[in-house]
C-alpha cells in the first residue's frame, strides 16, 4: 500500500492489465505534511479472479489458542506458529505506523503531538507489534527529517532520520511492543515493483538490510525484516530469473541477514499473480507450494499477505451473492492455505479500510476477515495507524488523537498480550 504523497508512479502495463480504484494523487511537499494530514493511496489493488471462488471453502478448527505475549529471546517457527524461545506459540496482532518511507522521513502525526505519547497510546490500545515501513533513501546524508513540531519533539531537532528511527523503535519496545521494519519503497517516491529500481541496486538494497540487522541485533523485541513491500508487476516467483524471482531475491536476502544476526524472522510477501490470474499486490502466495523460501538458518522465514476490501477496489467476490460466506475460500487459496496447511506461519501484514460498522459490504468484509484471522490463530499488523492514509483511514480519526471506536472494537476481538513494558514505561 502507498502512504500520503505518493505519486502515481505504477507502470502502464499495471493500467493495461485492470481498471484503477479511484486514487487521490499528491506531491512531495514537506510544508504540506507539516501543516496537515492529507489523504493517502492505496496501490495494492488487483484485478478481478474468475478463479478466485472455486477453492474449497474451509472446514477446519481453530489452531491452539496462542498462550499469550510469549517469553523474552529471539523469536522462531515451529510448522504453521511463530514461536517463543521456550517453544510456546506468539501471535502478533499489530498495526502499521508509516512515514519514514515519505518525504518527511519520520513517523507521521509529530507535527501534532509528541512521539511518545502516540507509541503510550498505541500500547494502550493493545496492539502488541508496529510494522514500521521506510525507504531506502532515507539512510543518505541528504535526508533531513521535516514535518515535525519541534515544539513538541524537542528530543528529536537535529536528528538523523536512522536516530528519529532508533528513538521510535526503542519507545516501541520499551513498551512492550514488538518491531518489524518494512522496506516499503526504494525512495520518497513511492513504491517499486521489484526489489531494485533506478534509485536502488539489490546490493544496496541487501546491504542496508545488513545494516540495520547489525544495528538492532542486541534489541530481542526488534524481531524481523519485511524484505520488500508488494512485489509485482516484472516479479516472478520461482523461476530463477536473477532479475525478477523474489523467492530467489529473498533466500539471498535472509541469508545475508543471518550471517549478521541469527535472531531475525525473514517476512517473505507474496506477489500480486500466479500464472495467469492476478490478486492484490503482494497478496498471492500460491507460488510457495512449489517454490518455498529455504533460508540457510532453519525456522526462520514467515510469509506475509496483502489483502484489501471493495474500499479500495470493488472485486467481483464482494458482489457475488453468497458475499461474505465466499471469502475464506479466497483467502485460503492465495495465502491462507500455508497457514491452515502447517507449512510456514502467516502474517497479514496489510488490510484495512474506512468503515467497520454497519451493513455495507467494506464493514461486513473487515469483520469476516477479522473473525476468519481468530479463528485460525493468524498474525496481522493493521493498516493503519495514520488517519492520513486516502482510501482506509486509520485507528486515529482526523485530528491525530481520537480513537476510532468502531475500528477498535473490531480489532479488540483478537488481539493478543503485549510484552511487559520495560522499567519506567
Amino acid at each position: 500500500m502507498n502512504s500520503p504523497m505518493d505519486q502515481n508512479n505504477a507502470p502502464t502495463t499495471e493500467t493495461k492489465r485492470a481498471p484503477r480504484s479511484q486514487r487521490l494523487r499528491f506531491g512531495i511537499a514537506a510544508a504540506v505534511v507539516a501543516a496537515a494530514a492529507v489523504g493517502g493511496t492505496v496501490t495494492a489493488f488487483a484485478v478481478n479472479n474468475s478463479d478466485g471462488q472455486s477453492a474449497a471453502t474451509t472446514t477446519s478448527a481453530a489452531g491452539a489458542k496462542a498462550t499469550g505475549a510469549g517469553a523474552e529471546g529471539p523469536l522462531s517457527t515451529k510448522k504453521g506458529d511463530i514461536v517463543d524461545s521456550d517453544g510456546k506459540k506468539v501471535v502478533l496482532t499489530g498495526v502499521n505506523w508509516f512515514g519514514f518511507e515519505t518525504g518527511t522521513y519520520a513517523p507521521h502525526g509529530l507535527w501534532t503531538r509528541n512521539w511518545e505519547s502516540m507509541l503510550d497510546q498505541m500500547a494502550k490500545q493493545g496492539f502488541n507489534t508496529m510494522r514500521l515501513p521506510y525507504a531506502n533513501d532515507m539512510f543518505k546524508s541528504s535526508a533531513k527529517p521535516n514535518g515535525i513540531d519541534w515544539h513538541k519533539n524537542p528530543d528529536l531537532k537535529g536528528l538523523t532520520p536512522q536516530q528519529i528511527m532508533d528513538k521510535i523503535v526503542k519507545g516501541a519496545t520499551d513498551r512492550g511492543i514488538r518491531v518489524i521494519l518494512d522496506q516499503h519503497r526504494p525512495d520518497q517516491y513511492g513504491q517499486s515493483e521489484l526489489w531494485h529500481s533506478q534509485s536502488l541496486s539489490e546490493k544496496q538494497w541487501m546491504d542496508d538490510w545488513v545494516q540495520l540487522a547489525k544495528r538492532y541485533k542486541n534489541n530481542d523485541r526488534v524481531i524481523g525484516a519485511d524484505l520488500h513491500n508488494e512485489p509485482r508487476g516484472q516479479a516472478t516467483w520461482g523461476d530463477g530469473n536473477p532479475k525478477t524471482d523474489w523467492q530467489l531475491a529473498a533466500t539471498k536476502a535472509g541469508n545475508a541477514i543471518h550471517k549478521v544476526n541469527k535472531n531475525w524472522l525473514i517476512f517473505v510477501e507474496g506477489t500480486d499473480r500466479h500464472k495467469n490470474e492476478q490478486f492484490w499486490w503482494g497478496g498471492d502466495l500460491q507460488g510457495v507450494k512449489k517454490h518455498p523460501v529455504k533460508l540457510d538458518e532453519p525456522n526462520k522465514v514467515v510469509y506475509s499477505a496483502h489483502d484489501y476490501g471493495p474500499g479500495v477496489y470493488n472485486q467481483n467476490w464482494f458482489m457475488a451473492k453468497d458475499f461474505p460466506k465466499n471469502m475464506p475460500a479466497i483467502w485460503e487459496k492465495h495465502w491462507a492455505y500455508i497457514k491452515k496447511q502447517n507449512i510456514a506461519p502467516l502474517l497479514l501484514g496489510e488490510f484495512g479500510g474506512k468503515k467497520t460498522a454497519g451493513k455495507s459490504s467494506e464493514a461486513v468484509w473487515q469483520n469476516a476477515l477479522m473473525d476468519y484471522l481468530k479463528k485460525h490463530q493468524i498474525s496481522y499488523t493493521y493498516w493503519t495507524w495514520n488517519p492520513d492514509s486516502g482510501d482506509t483511514g486509520g485507528v486515529l480519526k482526523n485530528d491525530w488523537k481520537t480513537i476510532d471506536q468502531n475500528k477498535m472494537k473490531m480489532l479488540a476481538k483478537y488481539q493478543t498480550p503485549l510484552l511487559e513494558a520495560k522499567k519506567g514505561k
